[in-house]
């Protein structure tokens, strides 16, 4: 009897530890291959990496020195900036490093900025331009974010923050540590598109845009966002600018948005009523500029963002130690 028993128990031993090694070779074999669709077929993954790349780098200018200058956002930014245009027009003034990913709003950019400047970046000023309903929303994008943005302590903070349930925290970290889990949707999108021609045109107009709360509620959720952005920058030697770009029918929200950013003390871009823009110069999602609303839009910027940074690269120096200070400081010891 006993016997019978440990063959048993030993059969099922044997079957778990081939079920485990399968498993095991399952999910070898969909990071490998989420992997390799990621670097080879994703056009978004191959731009946000290397703009990701190139901030890294950024530098404070020297003294006479063009501005060094951050520039982040999500599409709004992406479709309404042509950024060789603007590079071209400030060249003498600035020196511009963008990155621009989709559907990103506060928290993407609040711990994707925290981690850029923990690993080195350091711009003079950081421009952030990403919409107001998206600045408000209380998301995070589900995939590139937590991987390219994110190191396991931001996706768990983030995760905190927005007070997510243990399903989707644990969807969150997954997402940083697993290329295939944060890159599913996106493979799933692009399997489509390859079946339905013309797909993502459709989601675009039928995806709902986030709505904006009513004015204590803006403000409510919009002060301390910037607050807590302004700090984080300044605790990096950086001045903040908070860039709104035009949308249809949104001139309420963007005064709304202004008045929250003065009255924190954030400096804020509006550079192009949104009023003078007609629907002509905007995608039939009503949201995204099109080619010729985005050269007015650059236009606008050119001649408005060159001052509002010549002043906070000069608040932004006061901010940094000088090296002077510094050695002084080495020279004097530890305080007793």
């Amino acid at each position: 009897m006993r016997s019978s028993i440990l063959d048993s128990n030993s059969a099922a031993w044997a079957y778990s530890k081939a079920l485990m090694a399968i498993c095991a070779i399952v999910i070898i074999c969909l990071e490998v291959s989420a992997d390799f669709l990621l670097k080879h077929d994703s056009p978004t993954y191959a731009r946000i990496s290397q703009q990701y790349s190139a901030a890294l780098k950024v530098r404070p200018s020297a003294p006479g020195e063009p501005a060094s200058v951050l520039i982040v956002g999500n599409s709004l930014l992406l479709h309404g900036v042509k950024v060789d245009d603007l590079r071209e027009l400030t060249s003498s003034k600035m020196h511009i490093y963008p990155i621009f990913l989709e559907a990103t709003g506060y928290y993407d950019w609040l711990y994707g900025l925290r981690r850029l400047f923990r690993e080195g970046a350091k711009p003079d000023v950081v421009i952030l331009g990403v919409g107001v309903s998206y600045f408000l929303t209380n998301s995070v994008r589900e995939d590139y974010t937590p991987m390219v943005f994110f190191d396991a302590r931001d996706a768990w903070a983030a995760a905190s923050d927005m007070h997510l349930d243990r399903t989707a925290r644990s969807n969150l970290l997954l997402a940083h540590s697993s290329i295939f889990w944060d890159t599913r949707s996106a493979i799933r999108t692009q399997v489509l598109n390859h079946v339905v021609p013309h797909l993502q045109d459709l989601f675009s107009l039928i995806n709902p845009h986030p709505s904006v709360p009513d004015d204590k509620q803006f403000d409510a959720i919009a002060i301390p966002r910037l607050r807590r952005l302004r700090a984080l920058c300044e605790a990096n030697g950086v001045r903040l600018i908070l860039l709104v770009p035009p949308t249809l029918s949104a001139k309420s929200a963007v005064d709304e948005m202004a008045d929250a950013a003065r009255t924190t003390g954030v400096d804020v871009s509006v550079p192009i009523d949104p009023t003078t823009l007609s629907a002509k110069y905007y995608e039939p999602d009503g949201m995204h500029l099109n080619g010729e609303g985005a050269s007015l839009f650059t236009a606008a910027l050119a001649r408005d963002l060159p001052g509002r940074v010549a002043t906070a690269n000069t608040v932004a120096s006061r901010l940094r130690p000088r090296t002077s200070d510094i050695y002084s400081a080495a020279e004097k010891g530890p305080r007793r």
